[in-house]
C-alpha cells in the first residue's frame, strides 16, 4: 500500500503522515526532505540560487522516482507538487491512494505566519492580512488539483490524534 498526502503547505501532511505511518507500521517519506537530500541543499537555497522553474523540474523528476517504488509507504508531498505539469495525473495513475488534507484559510494563515521566513513563496508576505490574501488566492488556484484526490480529510481545528483516527477509518 502507498498513500500520497497532498494539500497546502502547513496543512499537517508531514505531522499526520509520520504518526499514521508509525501506527500502521509503514515507511514515511517527507518529499521536501527527500528532494533536499537529493539536491544537497534546502528548498529555500534552491529557490534562491536556481529559481522556481528549476525547482519544479527537479520536483517532477523526484516525484517519478517516488511513484515507481517505495511500497508500504506514506509520502507527504510538497504543497505545490500535484499542481504543476501532469503531476496530479501521474499521482492518480500510480499505485496507491491520494489524500487531500483540507485546512481552511484562517487556520493556514495562523499556522504559517511564524513559518513564512522558511518558506520561499511566503517570504514577502509581511502582514497577517497579506499572508491570508496570498493563501486564499493560492489555495483557490490549487484546489482544482487537490480536490482530485481519492480521499479528502476536512480539518477544522481537531487534535492530531483525532485526525489520524479519521484517516485510519477512511483508508484501512
Amino acid at each position: 500500500m502507498k498513500i500520497y498526502l497532498i494539500g497546502y503547505m502547513g496543512s499537517g501532511k508531514s505531522t499526520l503522515g509520520k504518526i499514521l505511518a508509525q501506527e500502521q507500521e509503514m515507511n514515511f517519506i517527507d518529499f521536501d526532505h527527500f528532494l533536499e537530500e537529493k539536491e544537497g541543499k534546502s528548498i529555500a537555497k534552491i529557490f534562491e540560487e536556481r529559481g522556481e522553474i528549476y525547482f519544479r523540474k527537479k520536483e517532477s523528476e523526484y516525484l517519478n522516482e517516488l511513484l515507481q517504488g517505495y511500497d508500504n509507504t506514506i509520502i507527504s508531498l510538497g504543497g505545490g507538487t500535484p499542481c504543476y505539469g501532469d503531476a496530479m495525473e501521474r499521482i492518480k495513475a500510480a499505485e496507491g491512494t491520494s489524500v487531500y488534507i483540507n485546512v481552511g484559510v484562517a487556520e493556514l494563515t495562523q499556522r504559517l505566519w511564524s513559518q513564512r521566513d522558511h518558506r520561499p513563496v511566503l517570504k514577502h508576505q509581511d502582514t497577517p492580512e497579506k499572508l491570508e490574501e496570498f493563501i486564499r488566492k493560492h489555495l483557490f488556484e490549487r484546489s482544482y488539483y487537490y480536490n482530485q484526490a481519492a480521499v479528502k480529510l476536512m480539518v477544522k481545528g481537531e487534535p492530531v490524534g483525532e485526525l489520524v483516527a479519521q484517516l485510519q477509518q477512511k483508508l484501512f
